[in-house]
This record gives C-alpha cells, sequence and structure tokens, in this order.
C-alpha cells in the first residue's frame, strides 16, 4: 500500500541528504517504507533512556564506553555464531576494561543495523567497466555485476529482519547466562594459545579467585549473571530511520527504534543536512563522527542542533582523525566544548583516519598506529582536562588476517590467509584483547 501520510520528523526531505541510494522504483520504495511503519520496534524508549543516562556517567569520568562490531555487517554472516563471537569478544574486552580500570563498563555494539556504508565514491570501476558503488546489503549486492549493483529498497525490508533476528539472539545471550562472570574462563576456550589469550587466562584466574571469595562470604551475584548490550549503527539511509521511528506512548516523544545509539558520519554531519535534522528529532543519545577538519565552531553548531539545552549524555562525539593529527587537532577542539559548558561524551575511533593500502591492494591499518592515536585521545584529554569517555572499534570475534602488526606480528604477506572483510579490515579476537589490556592501563594511569 502506497501512503502520503506526513510525520513530525518527515522535515529532514526539506535539507539536503548526502549518501543516499538513487532507487529507481520510487513507488517500491514507498511500499517499503509503508510497510516498515507497520513493523513492531527493534529497541524501546525505556532502553535508551537508559543508555542516554549511561552516557552521561562516561561524560563525567563514573563509567567507560566500549562500542565495537562489524565495519558493515552482512546478511550472510547474520548467523548464531558469528553474532556469539562478536558478544564473546565485546564481553572479555569489558572484562579486561572492568577489572583493569575498575569502572563500570558500558557496552555498546556496532550490530544489528550496521548494514549500510558511506562511499567515497557513487562508481566503481573494474577492467573499464563502471557500475553504483557497494553501499552495503541493506543497498545492494557486493556482487560486481549490473542487475547486483541496482539500489533495491527491499533490502531494506531484510535489514529489519536480520536486525531483529540478531537482537533477539543478542538478549538471549546477555540474560540468559552466557554473560554471567562466572564463565570468564569459558569465553577464551578454543582459541590458539598467544599472548593477548595467555593474559586473559591469567586475568580471568584472578577474576575466578575473587568470584569464589565472594560467593563463600555470601555475597549475591544477580548482578553477574546478566548484562546490557546496547545497539549502534550509523544513521545513514534516512527512509529506514524515518520509518523505524515512533511516537512513545508514554509521553508522545520521538524515538528512533531502529537501535539504541544512531550516530552521524564524517560525510553526513552538516548542521543543516538531512541526517542532523532528522537525529535532532528523536530522543535516543545520538552521536557524530569528527575528523581531523573539523572546528571548534563546526562542533559548536552540531551542539545546537542536536543537544541545545545540554542534556547529558544526548550528544557524543567520536573522534576519528588519525594518528598523525590527533594531537594536533584534538586539543582545540576540547577547549572550545569545554568553554561553552554543555556536557558531551567524547569517544575514540582510532580505526578510521588510519587506512592504509598495501602494495598488493589490500586496504589494511597498523595495530601500533591504532594504539597511538588512542594515546593521542588520552594525552589531549589530559592537557586540557577533559575526560575520555570511551572506545569506538571495529573488530570480529574471528581470528581474521585484516589488521597488520599486534603481538602475533602479523604482517603483510599473511594478510591473505583470511581477509573477509567486504569494506573496512577489523581487528581480529586477539588484537581485540590486545587493545582492551592497553587502553585499561592507559585509563588506570589518566
Amino acid at each position: 500500500m502506497i501512503t502520503d501520510e506526513k510525520f513530525p520528523w518527515d522535515s529532514w526531505r526539506e535539507r539536503e541528504a548526502k549518501q543516499q541510494p538513487q532507487y529507481p522504483d520510487e513507488a517500491r520504495l514507498r511500499e517499503v517504507t509503508s510497510a516498515l511503519r507497520s513493523r513492531p520496534p527493534l529497541v524501546f524508549a525505556g532502553e535508551a533512556d537508559d543508555l542516554r543516562t549511561q552516557m552521561a556517567a562516561a561524560a563525567r569520568g563514573d563509567a567507560f564506553v566500549l562500542m565495537g562490531g562489524d565495519c558493515a555487517e552482512t546478511f550472510r554472516d547474520t548467523t548464531a555464531d558469528q553474532i556469539r563471537l562478536k558478544i564473546q569478544t565485546i564481553l572479555q574486552m569489558a572484562v579486561v576494561l572492568t577489572y583493569g580500570a575498575s569502572l563500570p563498563i558500558i557496552k555498546v555494539g556496532r550490530i544489528a543495523g550496521q548494514y549500510a556504508k558511506p562511499r567515497s565514491a557513487d562508481l566503481e570501476t573494474r577492467d573499464g567497466i563502471s557500475l553504483p558503488s557497494y553501499r552495503g546489503d541493506a543497498v545492494n549486492d557486493h556482487s560486481f555485476s549490473e542487475d547486483a549493483r541496482v539500489p533495491d529498497p527491499r533490502r531494506l525490508l531484510d535489514m529489519y529482519q536480520y536486525s531483529a533476528s540478531s537482537l533477539n539472539l543478542i538478549r538471549a545471550f546477555t540474560k540468559g547466562g552466557y554473560a554471567d562472570m562466572r564463565r570468564v574462563h569459558e569465553w577464551n576456550r578454543g582459541f590458539t594459545s598467544n599472548p593477548a589469550y595467555a593474559r586473559y587466562e591469567a586475568l580471568a584466574q584472578e577474576i575466578n579467585r575473587a568470584v569464589k571469595f565472594m560467593e563463600a562470604a555470601g555475597a549475591d551475584f544477580d548482578g553477574l549473571r546478566v548484562v546490557d548490550l546496547f545497539s549502534s549503527h550509523e544513521a545513514l539511509l534516512l527512509e529506514y530511520e524515518a520509518a523505524m521511528t515512533r511516537v512513545d506512548s508514554r509521553g508522545g516523544e520521538f524515538y528512533n527504534t531502529s537501535g539504541h545509539f544512531l550516530w552521524i558520519g564524517e560525510r553526513t554531519r552538516d548542521p543543516e543536512g538531512a541526517h542532523v535534522e532528522l537525529l535532532r528529532k528523536v530522543r535516543n543519545p545520538v552521536g557524530a563522527k569528527i575528523s581531523d577538519s573539523a572546528t571548534g565552531d563546526d562542533l559548536l553548531r552540531l551542539m545546537d542542533r542536536l543537544n541545545p539545552d545540554g542534556e547529558p549524555g544526548r550528544l557524543t562525539f567520536i573522534t576519528r582523525m588519525g594518528a598523525a593529527h590527533i594531537r594536533r587537532v584534538l586539543p582545540e577542539l576540547l577547549e572550545k566544548v569545554k568553554d561553552d559548558g554543555r556536557p558531551v561524551t567524547w569517544i575514540s575511533d582510532p580505526m578510521h583516519g588510519n587506512t592504509i593500502q598495501t602494495s598488493s591492494g589490500y586496504k589494511t591499518r597498523d595495530f601500533d598506529t591504532i594504539m597511538d592515536e588512542v594515546e593521542g585521545f588520552f594525552e589531549a584529554h589530559q592537557q586540557v582536562g577533559t575526560i575520555p569517555g570511551g572506545l569506538h572499534v571495529e573488530l570480529t570475534g574471528d581470528d581474521v588476517t585484516e589488521v597488520i602488526g599486534g603481538s602475533e606480528h602479523l604482517d603483510e604477506r599473511r594478510l591473505e590467509e583470511r581477509y573477509e572483510t567486504l569494506v573496512d579490515p577489523r581487528l581480529n579476537h586477539q588484537q581485540s584483547l590486545e587493545m582492551a589490556f592497553r587502553v585499561a592501563e592507559l585509563i588506570r594511569a589518566f
């Protein structure tokens, strides 16, 4: 059924909308978005409110955010095993951070909605043939053929279904006993031996001794049995995000029910653009990616649009500047926002500003460079007297070979062993754990 119904948040349609697919069949798109509006919400307003409260704690330094998952989820890999491994990796990193830094860790997955990606070019050319770029499974297919690359709005319904399945499984794992802190040893089974795993195993033994002591003392373990794992993704596809926006029955406010936390990318953060216009209408906690090209005035304009009243936990800036730039650029931005006085949660994305290409054509990142940006992030906050609130990384629970370096000294020659990503390179399981140990030390020393 095609509908021309208008909604209060549809003012984004009057703004410039960047990075949107060019659908050839407008009538089919309208049928799909009408169907999406009738589907149940994927997340609930109260959950988004809980996360907003926790993000405010991270801004004060009373918690730390761990946000991680795939660069771009695929329908093919949305399986029980893949989801379990990603959750397991995030849980293990959180254990390391919690125990090492003595802080509550807010766990947020780049999961159950990260099926679309912005691209630097509209067209991809191979052997003289140009076709629309692959923009993620929510838009078109990765296969390089004319039919596969045509944007198909029916894929938005597929994204909804895969996201719903993922969230159901996440809730089962995190609320059904799998995330019980007393299982920290079990999360490490099946992985090969290397320095990161050995260090984690030693930590697990320490935790196990502490748990046994508390158990003998009669402690209540209800808080150790379940965890909150929130979902996040880039709010890129505006037709989908608008269709998933609903009116909360408790008070009539608007919530985007496609995920708990939505962010705007570096390419779409124009304060007068369509993406900012849509997200400024919803009550979810929201974020904006910030590169080394941003100015202090850019950030203040985003604050004016996305959080004019300075509500704690509402707005997060996710810095993705590159290790070569962060120490030069970030302090001035921190000073500008600090002087403004409205609270912001600061998170480091050390992945996107450090992508390189090998001589053999692989897109990769160097682990040491990634860590250098994280260290620069902490140094900038130390210099200005502000709070480093979290970490945003692209990772997988598998032992892929996509990022060079780390304790296994992965080099360019080994990338071809298990290079599986369709878009950006991800930390593998052991590199993720190694990062967690090093970040815990930075938090503890801050």
